[in-house]
């Protein structure tokens, strides 16, 4: 099976006309779509168009060697496992092409069996592979829509929107303000088959109670005073796409009611109507505060909590999420001083400190507050602690900052990243030069992978994966060396 879940893709390249044919009836018996080709100069055409699962590469073909083949593959980095099919003689030549990139080979002659095992075992491999690609884009994001965030719980958030963006089920979004109720939302929409209708967003808190419901529902001319004309509401200009209601809790109980009904129903009545109007909208609604508690107070029908609540999705407060402070506050920095031309760009080690070290009570929208603050108010190329708004000195003496500390702290900016091979004049595996950098972050670090991670710019799934592949490389090493 291919990666999209068809049937995988074979190109033959066989120059013996009885032997192609012979290959493709064992592998469609298998299921496999298969294409011939006889000679080399069939094939280079072939894959000019497309790039199939696999190639079944004879080595000696009448126009060129199956090796020129080779190369055209690897050197326009086509994404297909190559298979040589060589006689006794050329062996050697299999062997060498499967240090360029070739995966296995066949020598002549092979039964059906051997054939089909081969291919079967090659093409497993390469589903196995593409899972694991697949696996770490999807877990290993930094960004997602107009989130920034690498840490575990923004990719559990991730998750929660690709599974309930094709549904039609409202989904509830609760977190502090400035968490990013509102881009969760359109992130839900943007993944939805809704994606290219209207999305429309109300704030309830904004809006004057006794003009709600005509901001959701529309009125007719008359309704009230002040009412010149027919206007429509969200729920209309809704239709076919999504509405979001912020701060869900702020409206009135009357109106709740009859919000109660709409979801139901999907029908409602402008103010000053008597007719019923029909529309199909998806609904998601977002709160800072406990729905629970609002709907034990008595402030939040507890029908229309469990109504909106099919889907729940909490948006984590940024200091439960340390690892993606410095990561948005980068993307921040770069865009706030692109936009008021200025050369900032990296923060010192102690400001990198003094952000992780800082509570965040207003999220990520206090932290876009502080770096406008700190890009429109300063000059420079480094971000340095005299910089800093007022209320991080209050808590915490950043004049005072030990110069010690601050050195062991790694940044961006200042983790020494220089490889050893230049001092020492050796030249070492690139891997072996990639652990000693991350090690030396951890170190300075104390041992907070996540901290070190963002201070390397990478995530801190990242740092876990290659250390379970330094340990297997580590113990490799030691069996070749007992």
């Amino acid at each position: 099976m291919t990666k999209d879940g068809g049937r995988a893709g074979i190109l033959l390249v066989e120059d013996s006309t009885s032997l192609a044919v012979l290959y493709k009836n064992y592998l469609v018996a298998d299921g496999y779509r298969v294409e011939l080709a006889g000679t080399g100069k069939d094939a280079l055409a072939y894959l000019g168009t497309q790039v199939p699962d696999l190639i079944l590469l004879d080595l000696r073909l009448p126009d060129m060697s199956g090796m020129d083949i080779l190369e055209h593959v690897h050197d326009n980095g086509m994404d297909c496992a190559v298979i040589i099919v060589t006689a006794h003689g050329s062996v050697d030549a299999a062997s060498q092409a499967m240090r360029y990139g070739a995966v296995d080979f066949l020598t002549k002659p092979f039964d059906a069996t051997r054939l089909r095992v081969t291919v079967g075992n090659v093409l497993d491999k390469r589903r196995l592979s593409n899972m694991v690609s697949r696996y770490q884009e999807t877990y290993e994001r930094d960004r997602f829509h107009r989130f920034i965030g690498a840490s575990m719980p923004m990719q559990a958030v991730y998750r929660i929107i690709e599974s309930a963006a094709p549904s039609r089920a409202t989904v509830f979004i609760t977190g502090e303000s400035g968490t990013g109720k509102e881009l969760c939302a359109e992130a839900i929409h943007q993944e939805s088959p809704r994606r290219t209708q209207e999305f429309i967003a109300l704030n309830c808190a904004a809006i004057p109670r006794d003009l709600m419901e005509s901001e959701v529902f529309g009125h007719v001319k008359g309704a009230f005073t002040g009412a010149a004309g027919r206007r429509d509401g969200a729920a209309t200009r809704a239709d076919q796409g999504t509405l979001f209601l912020d701060e869900i809790c702020e409206m009135d109980l009357d109106l709740q009611s009859k919000l109660l009904r709409f979801i139901q129903t999907g029908r409602f009545q402008r103010v000053g109507d008597t007719k019923e109007e029909q529309v199909d909208i998806r609904i998601i609604c977002a709160t800072n505060r406990d729905p629970l508690s609002e709907v034990q107070a008595g402030r939040f029908r507890e029908d229309l909590y469990y109504r909106l609540n099919v889907i729940p999705v909490q948006l984590p407060p940024l200091r439960e999420r340390s690892d993606d402070i410095l990561l948005i506050a980068a993307d921040m920095l770069r865009r706030f001083a692109a936009e008021e031309g200025k050369g900032l760009h990296t923060f010192a080690a102690e400001v990198a400190q003094a952000m992780l070290d800082y509570p965040w009570q207003g999220n990520v929208r206090e932290l876009e507050n502080v770096i406008r603050n700190i890009v429109v108010l300063n000059d420079g190329d480094r971000v340095e602690a005299d910089m800093l708004p007022p209320q991080f000195h209050a808590a915490g003496d950043l004049a005072a900052v030990d110069t010690e500390h601050v050195a062991r702290t790694p940044t961006a900016a200042n983790i020494d990243c220089e490889p050893r091979s230049e001092a020492t004049g050796v030249i070492r595996p690139l891997w072996l030069e990639e652990k000693a950098v991350i090690e030396r972050a951890i170190a300075l670090c104390n041992g907070n992978i996540p901290k070190a991670a963002a201070m390397l710019e990478i995530s801190a799934s990242t740092i876990y994966r290659k250390r379970v592949t330094w340990e297997k490389a580590d113990a490799s090493t030691v069996l070749a060396d007992s």
